[in-house]
């Protein structure tokens, strides 16, 4: 997969996933883009707070 400099990332889902996740989103009042931006700041800031050790001990379980 080739990853351009721009700011677009583009995916390819199944179609009825597409219809669920903006069906789900438009109830909550979200766009995808506010959806991916919120999911991916969630993500990389819960990626920084986990420390060495405790990435041992969760693979663990």
């Amino acid at each position: 997969m080739s990853i351009g400099k721009s700011g677009r990332i583009v995916i390819e889902i199944d179609p009825d996933l597409k219809k669920k996740l903006y069906s789900e989103l438009t109830l909550q009042g979200l766009s995808l883009k506010d959806w991916f931006l919120m999911s991916t700041n969630n993500y990389l800031t819960s990626k920084n707070n986990i420390t060495p050790s405790s990435k041992k001990d969760n693979s663990e379980e």
